[in-house]
């Protein structure tokens, strides 16, 4: 949960080499969004988003759910809006 809003956490079935290969290339391709826009090179940038996109995707983090237990994909939904409502409200409140 970021600021209040649920996001989908990495496939906890992945294997820990795996898992760290990909966050590595997901990290790799976000150091190439930010070298491609300051050079102002758009096709870059937009390779570089589609290298993010399909990292995210092997890392469970976007697309197909990978959960098998039925529950929703409430993936950057506000967790005061959720079936989460009540444990989110018992939270202790973080002032910034």
């Amino acid at each position: 949960m970021v600021r209040g809003r649920l996001w989908r956490t990495a496939d906890p079935g992945l294997a820990p080499a795996r898992r760290q290969e990909l966050v590595n290339a997901l990290m790799a391709a976000r150091r190439a969004v930010g070298a491609a826009r300051r050079a102002g090179d758009a096709a870059g940038e937009a390779v570089a988003h589609a290298a993010v996109d399909a990292a995210k995707h092997a890392l469970g983090e976007r697309g197909p759910v990978w959960w098998t237990d039925g529950a929703p994909d409430l993936n950057r939904r506000m967790a005061r809006t959720t079936c989460y409502a009540d444990w989110f409200a018992s939270l202790p409140s973080i002032d910034a």
